[in-house]
């Protein structure tokens, strides 16, 4: 009897059992070859035949005719796989608008995630859209979602990231079906610039994300993980014939009232508010289309007030400006093309503009961009070593210049000049070159600006610091009419693929480089970085993805002091039930107003998940080595612990809170602490309808010990429509001098209305 072992032909059993696996196998291959994903799929647009009404239905007959995009393939976590539920994209147009029908079928409707919540709060839902470049040079795209209700998210993509403060005009609705869900948008062309020819050829993709045990998302056009420009994977529109943006004038009026009050006397917390009068304000925007690729926008009197006020950032032991994210509507168009990565422009240096203007124009590969205003009070941040000062400043005239040349795929050349002239006298100019260039999985980029500054000879404005010098004594921070020239290189070669990617940076900023439309808060600085990690992709029970990763770093002056030194490996695991988690080690040293710290090392770790549709948080702390900076007279180590909890509660579809919490302190090894402090935010929104809602954001501040209550009732028609009502209340302890209690007292009081209205002929 031969051995059950014995070279040759298997056993019955072992045929059997062969025979199912290899039955099992073919049958395995043969389903995963019956699915072919789309590779630069073409979509022929037709025109409609008849009307649509935006409504969610679905019921027109023009419906019946418009063209399917279908077989999509998934993104994430699975590469070019069939989605486990079938998406479907309808898409026809008239003379005013692009209609676009989007049908998600889902096994389990009653998982479906969405809220009625305010347009551009819908990206942890489900939500589905298309991604459009107009001019297929994947220089800039627009992204066009909308959740299961038809609630709208739009942003503009560029290679360095996505604008989510971008806002369009166009109309959905959407409604859950007994399948899943379906929308319906009408986007007019209007609100889209295209070149200016008969017959129009459009890259683009749909894009659907389906937040489930893990985020899947899922896309029309198969998108390649070896190919880092991210819309030369896309399909393409074509058959649109005879369309222009039509629309050649918009006109936002506004009008602002508002009441502020202040404590009478601090010493005393019974003496009551002293009110000032109304004041009122109106302001006129207008924008004219000089062509479908270009247009002109100027502004009277803007009102560039925000109706939020920026989140508090810790800066207790930090000795460099902070820089907040611009959020007032003039300066969003065509803000991508003034972004780079030496930031010589930040439109929030205009600090509160009389009047300003601005020409967007983007002509098949070539955008231009100029922005010019007068500020009334310029603030000037003068950039050194260690540390930044801030100067209030006096009126002055900017004008900004930019012009970007794409070649290629994914490349571009671009010149930048800035000026900004000072009332008082002065100046601050720069020019720069930058570009891109890419070639199959690697990208370098490029970047170099020269700068002139003319101080004012105004040594009160800069009254305490005007004997401090700097660029090793040749020159003084104080405003003594001082001039001289400074530059900032950048350099960066990377690497994007599908699981190797690196990515090598050289920073260099000259002692006397400015950049007074910008945000640069340091300078003699030189720094080099090299990054690399390696994805180790995955679709198993528990696991998505396992990235380990590495940063070395490192940064000296021009004297050629090494001023930090750092080795920085992260491990992150992406998780079943969208959550992830993460793990960094640091340690190095750092030589800091002329003390060496030696052998600094930290620990930190985060988790973020959005295991249900209810509740989503996470948490992310760091423990280890401090410096405690702005001590006297000389900075000191320290034990530091910082950490924030943040988390997105929604008890009903209406009804989402936000609340966060900040923490930061720094121990003193020898006893007592240097500092110790957190913020604790709550952002808590109620919508009533799709275009009624009540904010309210409550923030504690330890840190000053002060307490900000934000009410806001808003009526949004589109994202220019607008009517607010709200306030801002400040309140802090004070000593009650009569009872000898510590109370909070309202300190300040804020009251405001704001109507704008877009008009478009």
């Amino acid at each position: 009897m031969p051995s059950r072992y014995q070279r040759g032909a298997p056993s019955a059993p072992v045929s059997a059992l062969l025979l199912v696996l290899g039955l099992a196998l073919s049958g395995a291959s043969l389903a995963a070859a019956e699915f072919h994903p789309n590779l630069h799929p073409e979509l022929e647009v037709a025109r409609a035949t008849g009307p649509i009404t935006v409504d969610g239905e679905l019921d027109e007959a023009a419906w019946g005719q418009a063209v399917r995009a279908r077989n999509f393939s998934e993104v994430s976590p699975g590469d070019q796989t069939r989605p486990p539920v079938d998406s479907e994209v309808w898409v026809t147009y008239d003379d005013e608008h692009l209609y676009l029908a989007f049908v998600a079928r889902d096994d389990d409707p009653a998982g479906i995630r969405y809220s009625l919540t305010d347009r551009d709060e819908i990206f942890r839902d489900d939500y589905f859209g298309i991604i459009l470049d107009t001019y297929g040079n994947a220089a800039w795209a627009y992204e066009f979602f909308v959740n299961p209700l038809g609630i709208q998210g739009d942003l503009r993509w560029t290679p360095n990231g996505e604008d989510g403060n971008f806002d369009l005009v166009w109309h959905s609705r959407g409604r859950i079906t007994g399948t899943g869900y379906q929308v319906e948008v009408a986007i007019p062309f209007s609100s889209l610039r295209f070149p200016d020819r008969p017959l129009q050829r459009w890259r683009a993709t749909f894009w659907r994300d389906h937040p489930r045990d893990s985020r899947r998302r899922y896309s029309w056009a198969v998108m390649d993980r070896d190919n880092p420009c991210w819309p030369c994977n896309f399909g393409t529109l074509t058959g649109i014939r005879d369309v222009s943006p039509g629309s050649n004038l918009d006109l936002l009026p506004s009008v602002l009232g508002q009441q502020s009050s202040e404590l009478r006397d601090f010493d005393d917390p019974e003496s009551g508010l002293d009110h000032d009068r109304v004041d009122g304000q109106f302001s006129l925007n207008a924008r004219y289309a000089l062509s479908n690729s270009m247009s002109a926008e100027g502004t009277l009197n803007p009102d560039f007030s925000q109706v939020e006020s920026d989140a508090a950032q810790v800066d207790v032991n930090t000795t460099f400006a902070l820089v907040f994210p611009e959020q007032r509507p003039f300066f969003l168009d065509g803000r991508d093309l003034f972004e780079t990565w030496i930031p010589a422009v930040y439109t929030r240096s205009i600090n509160n503009p009389a009047g300003a203007v601005k020409l967007i124009g983007r002509m098949n590969t070539s955008s231009v961009a100029y922005l010019g205003g007068y500020d009334e009070t310029s603030p000037v941040v003068l950039p050194f070593e260690e540390r930044s000062r801030f100067v209030a400043g006096e009126g002055s005239f900017s004008n900004i210049l930019r012009f970007k040349q794409t070649f290629l795929e994914d490349s571009h050349i671009g010149v930048m000049g800035t000026d900004r002239r000072r009332e008082g006298g002065g100046s601050g100019s720069t020019a720069g070159l930058d570009g891109v260039l890419r070639r199959g999985n690697y990208r370098f980029e490029w970047q170099m600006v020269a700068s002139y500054t003319e101080e004012p000879d105004d040594t009160l404005a800069t009254s305490g610091f005007n004997n401090v010098t700097f660029d090793d004594g040749a020159h003084t921070v104080g405003f003594d009419g001082e001039s001289y020239p400074g530059h900032a290189v950048y350099a960066s070669l990377e690497r994007g693929a599908r699981h190797w990617n690196f990515d090598f940076d050289y920073w260099e900023y000259s002692p006397t480089f400015r950049a007074d439309n910008g945000i640069v808060t340091a300078n003699d600085s030189r720094e080099a970085t090299f990054w690399t990690g390696y994805e180790f992709q995955t679709d198993t029970r528990l696991l998505d993805l396992v990235f380990p990763n590495v940063q070395v770093r490192r940064k000296w002056n021009f004297r050629d002091q090494v001023k930090r030194e750092s080795l920085i490996p992260e491990l992150i695991f992406r998780l079943k039930s969208q959550t992830e988690l993460g793990f960094t080690w640091t340690t190095g040293a750092e030589r800091f107003r002329e003390v060496d710290f030696e052998g600094i090392q930290s620990a930190s770790g985060w988790v973020d998940t959005r295991f249900s549709r209810i509740l989503q948080g996470g948490f992310w702390i760091d423990a280890g080595d401090r410096i405690a900076r702005n001590e006297d007279p000389a900075p000191v180590p320290g034990d530091g612990f910082d950490a924030e909890i943040w988390s997105t509660i929604r008890p009903t579809s209406r009804l989402v809170i936000s609340p966060s919490y900040l923490f930061s302190e720094v121990d003193d090894p020898q006893g007592g602490k240097f500092f110790s402090g957190y913020i604790l935010r709550t952002r808590t929104n109620y919508q009533f309808t799709r275009r009624f809602f009540l904010r309210l954001v409550v923030q504690y501040n330890a840190f000053n010990d002060a307490v900000d209550v934000e009410p806001l009732l808003t009526y949004k028609v589109n994202p220019f429509t607008v009517f607010y009502l709200g306030s801002t209340n400040r309140y802090r302890e004070l000593a009650n001098p009569r009872t000898r209690a510590e109370d909070y007292t309202q300190t300040s009081r804020q009251l405001f209305a704001k109507l704008q209205y877009l008009f478009q002929r």
